[in-house]
């Protein structure tokens, strides 16, 4: 039997990863990641190229976030310490679910992970000072592969929980709209984002 439940979120190929903890005197087990069931669920396998880290400040937001297609970078995000309002938001123009967002409240303890497929932005918003989130990645990142997507931007209608004005990094605070970044040709297809993962569908 699976440590894990492994759901679908209401963004096409993004994936809310619970836990099944096992507590004990000494304090908790669990598996938060398994390479069998992730595959069986999304279809492609998830294999580790990079790892990331950041940590934030309490307010602090950051994203939206993707990348080109190619290369295309797949995501396993995890809270390890505080708090975080996790936010997937489906950046693939022609998909069924374009535009819209799912949100993960992410709190260091409870093991729970989002998996992103490719072309699935992402963004979080930090509830509690240093909130460190840890981002397993499917490929190593490439200069000038990045799309950055305004996580303020109003059609999108994300209920960020703000404590006043957030702390955003000037690029970030300066990202184009989802709109504008379609216009300017700047996002994936979902056409894009199913090609390269056909090779494993073969």
């Amino acid at each position: 039997m699976s440590g894990i439940e492994i759901e679908e979120m209401s963004v096409a190929g993004a994936f809310r990863i619970r836990p099944t903890q096992i507590p004990d005197r000494r304090g908790r087990f669990y598996e938060s990641w398994r390479f069998s069931e992730l595959l069986q669920q999304a279809g492609h396998p998830f294999e580790i190229r990079q790892v990331n880290y950041s940590v934030s400040r309490k307010n602090t937001l950051r994203g939206i976030h993707g990348t080109t297609i190619p290369p295309g970078q797949t995501k396993l995000v995890t809270c390890v310490r505080g708090a975080a309002l996790d936010v997937a938001v489906d950046l693939r123009v022609g998909s069924p679910t374009f535009g819209r967002f799912d949100v993960t409240l992410q709190e260091a303890g409870s093991g729970i992970g989002v998996y992103l497929a490719d072309g699935i932005g992402h963004a979080f918003l930090a509830l509690t000072d240093d909130t460190c989130m840890n981002y397993l990645c499917g490929a190593e990142y490439v200069p000038g592969t990045m799309i950055d997507v305004q996580a303020l931007d109003p059609a999108l209608g994300i209920p960020w929980e703000l404590d006043g004005p957030p702390i955003m990094s000037d690029k970030d605070a300066a990202a184009p709209t989802l709109a504008e970044a379609a216009e300017r040709g700047l996002l994936p297809t979902y056409e894009q984002a199913r090609a390269a993962r056909a090779p494993h569908l073969l």
